[in-house]
């Protein structure tokens, strides 16, 4: 249930909803006041919504400081969180990726370093029908491609959200108690909600926030004035995950 619901939520909190609501009400209020108060406050929510230089400093704010390579300590093993592939994209014989692809890549990377020792890859789906292949699978293939031998790759694949990402994770690591030193790696804008639940069933984690959508404080014009469209589904990416984060933290998954 707590599935489904967090899937209706993610479309209840889009902006682009609440503005075409606002739009419509303007054409189908008959007071004229009113009207005027509908579409004014859809403009309005427009054209905050699809400002790049708002857009970035909410990122900037809620997004960790990111760590250099090189200063990455040594582990016995970094967890990946999923949630950045295609499952049920055609043709099946490789990755379908969506944003996040530097979750994998830098883990790869961390690896080739020796930083890291396994790669513990977690993730079934996040998709309510049923699947070709879950998402650790991808990911894994991508790893193997990139010449991770197999026996440093470990995958858990019931998981459909991050709370379950964790708890089955923590169920495959008790089979392998010589991994005590471990880094978490997702997305910089999933890492607070990720590492409380880390922290929630008490497995200590160290984090390496990667995939970051910031892009460095800018007062060009373009950033400043005018209106880009896809800022409304980075909004709707951010507002999502802060509605998860307080979700999680009311309902004391982290």
């Amino acid at each position: 249930m707590f599935f489904l619901l967090s899937k209706l939520l993610q479309y209840l909190v889009s902006p682009l909803l609440w503005i075409i609501i606002l739009l419509v009400l303007g054409l189908l209020f008959r007071n004229p006041a009113k009207k005027r108060k509908a579409y004014g406050a859809g403009i309005l929510l427009l054209l905050f919504f699809t400002n790049p230089f708002l857009l970035n400093e909410a990122w900037l704010a809620w997004e960790p400081s990111p760590i250099l390579m090189r200063d990455v300590a040594q582990y016995d093993a970094a967890i990946v969180l999923t949630g950045v592939t295609e499952v049920n994209k055609s043709p099946h014989d490789r990755v379908h990726y969506r944003e996040g692809a530097e979750r994998i890549l830098d883990a790869i990377q961390l690896y080739k370093m020796g930083k890291v020792k396994k790669i513990v890859i977690s993730g079934g789906s996040g998709a309510i029908k049923k699947v070709a292949k879950t998402e650790a699978s991808n990911l894994q293939q991508t790893a193997l491609y990139a010449g991770v031998p197999a026996l440093d790759l470990l995958l858990e694949e019931r998981s459909h959200n991050t709370r379950e990402n964790v708890q089955f994770t923590k169920e495959l690591l008790q089979g392998q108690r010589h991994l005590k030193k471990l880094v978490l790696i997702t997305s910089a804008f999933h890492m607070r909600r990720a590492k409380g639940c880390f922290d929630k069933v008490g497995l200590p984690v160290d984090t390496f926030p990667a995939d970051f959508q910031t892009h460095d404080r800018s007062f060009h014009l373009d950033d400043l004035l005018i209106p880009n469209p896809e800022a409304l589904w980075k909004w709707s990416h951010l507002i999502h995950e802060w509605v998860g984060f307080v979700t999680y933290k009311v309902l004391g998954y982290s």
